[in-house]
C-alpha cells in the first residue's frame, strides 16, 4: 500500500511531465483502435449490403467461376428456359431472373464519368423484386421501356443528375442513351458503387447482348422450406436440365463468397495501417523510456532518501512501474476513445473521395478496446522497465548528491560493442542483398539487414552523438558564439538521452528516405525503359483496368493520321511442351504484327517479327530455360474457349526488360484461326503510331475520338511518363502521410526531452541568468539544442534510409528496374525540415525557461 501511495503521489505531482508521454500512448493506441474500428465498420457495411442483395438461393452459370478476365469477353449467361424450369422446382415460392453487368461505364451529356473514383464498380442491372429489399424509388418511377433508366441517389447527388437528364451507357454490346425517370435511394449503406436500373428486356439486350438470357436466377423459398433444402431440390432438378452446368448457392454461401472476394483487399489495407501504427508505437517507446529515465535522474535524492529510511530495491522498482502502469491505463483509455474518433474521421474522409460509409454502421467490437488497452499498458510498462531497474539501484548515499546528476554520461563498452555488431551485421546483410541473383533470394537479406541496422543504430546512437553532434555543431551552432557552444554542451551532456531522442525521429525519416529512393528509382527506371523500348506514339487504356470494348476499338481503328493501330489481347491456354509436359493456364499475348514496332523487345534467340508469322509464337527467356526449349520446337497450345493449335517457337525474348517481361507472343491472326469471334477477349490496351510528321494531328484526333468514352485515356509517351510519376508520387504521399504519425510522436519526444531537461537544469539556468545571460539568449540556447538533436536524428535516419533504399533498388534491378536515382532535393528538404521541426519542438520549453524567476531558480535543489 505504501508503494502504491508513493507512486500515486509521484505520478500526480509530475502530471505535467507525464502529459507528453501520455499523448504518445494515446496516439499509438488511437491509431491501432481506429484502424480496427474502421475495418470492422467496413466489414459490417458490406455484410449488410451482401445480405440485403442476396436471395434465399441463387442459380448462376458454373462457367462464371472460371472467368478471370473481368469484362474482357461476354459473361456467361443462363437461358430463359432455365428460369421456367427452376420456377417449377419443389419449394420455390418465386423465381426472378437477374441481369447484371459490372463492366460498364455511365456518362452524362458532357461525357463525364458518373462512376466512382475509388475503384467501386459501376453496375447495370434490371429492376426486379429483389431490388426492393435494398432500395426504394424516392423520386420518379421504375424503368418501363427501352429508353428509361433509374439511377441510385448517391450517384445522382454526387454528379448532379436530375430526372429528365440523358445519360449514356457504354457496355460490351455497344453504347446507348437513356432518360433518367427515377431516383432509387438505398435503405442500407451503399459503399460507393454507381448503379443504374433498366427494365429486364432492355438490360438483356443492351447489357448482355442477347434477349431471353439472365446473369443469374434468384429464388425465394416457400414457407417452411429451408435454404439448404431448396438448394438440394434445385441441384437434383438441374441434373435433368441438360446444357451448361449450374452453380447453386444458398444466401449464406453467396454472402460468404462476396466477403471472401472483398477480404484480401480489406486485409491488405488493415494490416498496412496496423504496420504504421506499430511504427508509431515503437517511436512512442523511446519517448516513454526517455521520460522515466529523466524522472529517475531528477529524483535521485528522493529515491536515495527512500532507500535510507528502509525501502528495498524491489519497492523502489515497483513504485516506478506502478507510475508507468497508471500512465499506460490512462493513456490507453483515452486512446481507445480517440481511436473511435479517428475511425469516424476516416469514414468522413472516404466519403469525401467517393466511398460512402454511414456512421450508423460504426462497429466497436469488444476485442478492440481490450487490444488497445492491453497494448498501451504492456508497451508503457515494458518501456519503463529499464528506468525502473535503474531506480532500484539508487543507493542511500545518493541522497547526499545533488539531484539530477546523470548517473551515466557516456555509453558503456557493452553498448558500443553491441551497437557495432548489430550495425555491421545489418550492413553485411544489406550488402548481401545486392549480390543475389534472384529477387526472392534477397528479400530475407533485405528484411534482416533493415532490422539489424535499425537496432544497431538505436543502440549505437549515444556513441554517435558524441561525434555527429560535434560535427553538426561546428557547422550550425558555433556561429552563434557562446550561446551555440552552451547548446552543444547541453546536447552532449547526456549522450544516452540525446541518442534516444534522436532515434525516435530517425525511424520515421529512415522510412521516408528509403521509400523516396525506391519511388524515384522506379520512375527513373520506367522512364528509361520507355525511352529505350516503346516505339508507339500513343497508348490507349483504362485506368480502372477495364478492357477496351469493340465499339471503342473500331473508333480507334478508324482514327485519321495513324500509320497503324495495334490490338493487344491476353489469352490463357494449356501448353504441351515437346517433352509431353503440360503447363496449365499459361498466359499468352495476341497482338497485331505491328506490336513488334510498338515495343522493341530484345531477343536472345530468333527475331520477334518471326513470332507473328502464321502458327508461330515466342516465349520468355526464363520459361525457355526452365523447360529446355529451343527455336523450331513445336508446342501444342489448347486455347481456353478455343481449339488446339500446333505452334512453332520462332523467338525467345530477353528477361532483361521491365515492360512485358517474360511475355509469350503470337499474332492476332493466328489466335483468330482457333478462337471464335464471340469467344475472343477484348483488348486490354491498344497502341498507335502516327504517320510521319502528323503526330500532333493524330494526338488531337485520338483525344477527340475518345471524348465520348471517359473510361479510357489517350497518352503519348510524355503523358505516360507523367502518369507513372504521379502514381508513384501519390503512393509515396499516402505512405508519408501515415508515417507522419510516427514523426509527430518523435517531435513530442523532443519536446518532452527539452521540457524535462529544463526542469533538471533549473539551478543552472538561474546561475547563467544571474551572470548575464539574457532571456532571449536563453531561449535561443534551448532552440539551438533542439535543432542539433533534430538534425542528428535526421542525419541518422536519412543515412540509414539511403542504405535501405539502395539495397532495395538492387533487388528491383533484378526485376528490370535498373536505374538507381537518389532524390537529393527531397533528402535536402527533409534535412532542412528537421531543423524547422527542432525549432518548433523547442518553442514551449524555451518559453518556460525564459520565464523562470532567477532567484527562485538559484534556490532550487
Amino acid at each position: 500500500m505504501t508503494v502504491l501511495k508513493t507512486s500515486m503521489r509521484n505520478f500526480f505531482s509530475h502530471k505535467g511531465r507525464m502529459a507528453l508521454s501520455a499523448v504518445a500512448v494515446v496516439l499509438s493506441v488511437a491509431f491501432v483502435c481506429g484502424t480496427l474500428v474502421f475495418s470492422d465498420t467496413m466489414t459490417t457495411t458490406f455484410d449488410r449490403l451482401f445480405k440485403a442483395t442476396a436471395s434465399d438461393v441463387r442459380v448462376s452459370p458454373k462457367a462464371a467461376d472460371n472467368d478471370d478476365n473481368w469484362g474482357s469477353k461476354p459473361q456467361p449467361t443462363l437461358p430463359a428456359a432455365d428460369l421456367a424450369r427452376v420456377e417449377k422446382v419443389d419449394g420455390v415460392k418465386a423465381a426472378d431472373g437477374e441481369v447484371a453487368n459490372d463492366a460498364i461505364t455511365v456518362a452524362n451529356a458532357d461525357n463525364d464519368n458518373l462512376g466512382s473514383s475509388t475503384g467501386a464498380p459501376t453496375i447495370g442491372t434490371n429492376w426486379d423484386p429483389l431490388e426492393l429489399e435494398s432500395v426504394e424509388i424516392t423520386s420518379g418511377h421504375e424503368p418501363r421501356g427501352p429508353t428509361e433508366v433509374v439511377i441510385d441517389a448517391d450517384a445522382a447527388d454526387k454528379h448532379d443528375v436530375q430526372i429528365g437528364d440523358k445519360i449514356r451507357t457504354i457496355a460490351d454490346p455497344g453504347s446507348f442513351t437513356s432518360e433518367v425517370v427515377g431516383i432509387a435511394t438505398f435503405k442500407i449503406t451503399n459503399p460507393g458503387a454507381t448503379i443504374v436500373y433498366f427494365d429486364t428486356a432492355t438490360a438483356q439486350e443492351k447489357l448482355l447482348g442477347k434477349p431471353d438470357v439472365y446473369s443469374s436466377i434468384n429464388l425465394t423459398a416457400a414457407p417452411g422450406v429451408s435454404h439448404e433444402a431448396l438448394k438440394a431440390n434445385v441441384q437434383k432438378a438441374a441434373a435433368d436440365f441438360g446444357g451448361d452446368p449450374l452453380k447453386v448457392q444458398t444466401k449464406d454461401e453467396v454472402v460468404e463468397e462476396n466477403k471472401d472476394d472483398l477480404g484480401s483487399f480489406m486485409d491488405v489495407m488493415k494490416y498496412a495501417m496496423l504496420g504504421f501504427a506499430g511504427i508509431a508505437v515503437l517511436v512512442g517507446i523511446f519517448l516513454i523510456v526517455n521520460t522515466f529515465s529523466m524522472l529517475v535522474a531528477q529524483r535521485t535524492r528522493e529515491l536515495g532518501l527512500l532507500r535510507a529510511i528502509g525501502s528495498s530495491r524491489r519497492q523502489v522498482n515497483r513504485s516506478v512501474l506502478v507510475e508507468a502502469l497508471l500512465l499506460g491505463v490512462i493513456g490507453s483509455v483515452l486512446g481507445v476513445g480517440a481511436g473511435i474518433g479517428i475511425a469516424v474521421g476516416l469514414m468522413k474522409l472516404m466519403g469525401a473521395v467517393g466511398m460512402e460509409l454511414n456512421t450508423a454502421d460504426l462497429t466497436v467490437n469488444v476485442a478492440t478496446p481490450v487490444v488497445g488497452i492491453v497494448l498501451g499498458v504492456v508497451v508503457t510498462v515494458l518501456a519503463a522497465w529499464l528506468p525502473a531497474r535503474r531506480a532500484g539501484k539508487v543507493s542511500p548515499m545518493a541522497a547526499l548528491r545533488e539531484a539530477g546528476t546523470p548517473g551515466d554520461r557516456k555509453a558503456g563498452v557493452v553498448r558500443t560493442v553491441l551497437g557495432l555488431l548489430l550495425s555491421v551485421g545489418g550492413g553485411g546483410l544489406l550488402f548481401l542483398t545486392t549480390r543475389v541473383d534472384e529477387a526472392s533470394d534477397g528479400a530475407m537479406y533485405l528484411a534482416g539487414g533493415v532490422l539489424l541496422s535499425l537496432l544497431g543504430f538505436i543502440v549505437f546512437a549515444p556513441v554517435l552523438a558524441g561525434l555527429l553532434v560535434r560535427a553538426l555543431a561546428a557547422g550550425v551552432l558555433r556561429i552563434f558564439g557562446p550561446v551555440g557552444r552552451m547548446a552543444e554542451r547541453n546536447a552532449l551532456r547526456n549522450p544516452r538521452r540525446t541518442g534516444a531522442t534522436a532515434s525516435a525521429l530517425m525511424i520515421g525519416l529512415a522510412l521516408v528516405a528509403c521509400l523516396s529512393v525506391v519511388g524515384s528509382s522506379m520512375v527513373a527506371s520506367a522512364t528509361e525503359e520507355l525511352d529505350k523500348s516503346v516505339g508507339a506514339d500513343f497508348i490507349i487504356q483504362s485506368d480502372m483496368g477495364m478492357p477496351i470494348v469493340p465499339e471503342v476499338a473500331q473508333v480507334l481503328d478508324d482514327a485519321p493520321h495513324m500509320a497503324h493501330v495495334t490490338h493487344y489481347k491476353a489469352l490463357d491456354a494449356d501448353v504441351t511442351l515437346p517433352d509431353g509436359k503440360t503447363v496449365k493456364e499459361y498466359s499468352l499475348t495476341a497482338a497485331n504484327k505491328t506490336y513488334a514496332q510498338d515495343l522493341r523487345s530484345e531477343t536472345v534467340q530468333g527475331e520477334l517479327t518471326d513470332a507473328y508469322k502464321k502458327n508461330s509464337m515466342s516465349v520468355g527467356e526464363d520459361f525457355a530455360k526452365d523447360h529446355g526449349l529451343k527455336l523450331g520446337d513445336t508446342l501444342a497450345v489448347d486455347f481456353e474457349d478455343g481449339g488446339e493449335a500446333e505452334l512453332t517457337l520462332r523467338a525467345i525474348t530477353s528477361s532483361e526488360t521491365t515492360l512485358d517481361s517474360g511475355a509469350a507472343y503470337l499474332s492476332l491472326a493466328t489466335a483468330k484461326d482457333y478462337i471464335e469471334p464471340g469467344d475472343m477477349p477484348h483488348n486490354d490496351i491498344m497502341f498507335g503510331k502516327a504517320k510521319d510528321g502528323q503526330e500532333e494531328a493524330a494526338y488531337a484526333s485520338l483525344k477527340k475520338a475518345m471524348d465520348p468514352y471517359p473510361q479510357y485515356e489517350v497518352r503519348d509517351q510524355t503523358d505516360f511518363k507523367q502518369t507513372l510519376k504521379d502514381q508513384v508520387g501519390q503512393m509515396l504521399n499516402l505512405v508519408n502521410g501515415l508515417l507522419a504519425l510516427a514523426i509527430i510522436v518523435a517531435v513530442l519526444g523532443v519536446v518532452n526531452t527539452l521540457a524535462l531537461s529544463v526542469i533538471e537544469r533549473t539551478r543552472e539556468i538561474g546561475l547563467v541568468r544571474a551572470i548575464g545571460l539574457s532571456r532571449r539568449q536563453l531561449r535561443r540556447m534551448i532552440r539551438l539544442e533542439s535543432v542539433v538533436i533534430a538534425l542528428f536524428g535526421a542525419l541518422l535516419g536519412l543515412g540509414l534510409g539511403l542504405a535501405w533504399g539502395t539495397a532495395a533498388q538492387q533487388l528491383l534491378a533484378l526485376e528490370g528496374l535498373k536505374v538507381l536515382d537518389i532524390p537529393w532535393p527531397t533528402i535536402g528538404v527533409v534535412f532542412a525540415g528537421s531543423a524547422v521541426v527542432g525549432l518548433f519542438a523547442a518553442l514551449v520549453p524555451a518559453f518556460r525557461a525564459g520565464r523562470m524567476n532567477v532567484l527562485n531558480a538559484i534556490a532550487t535543489e
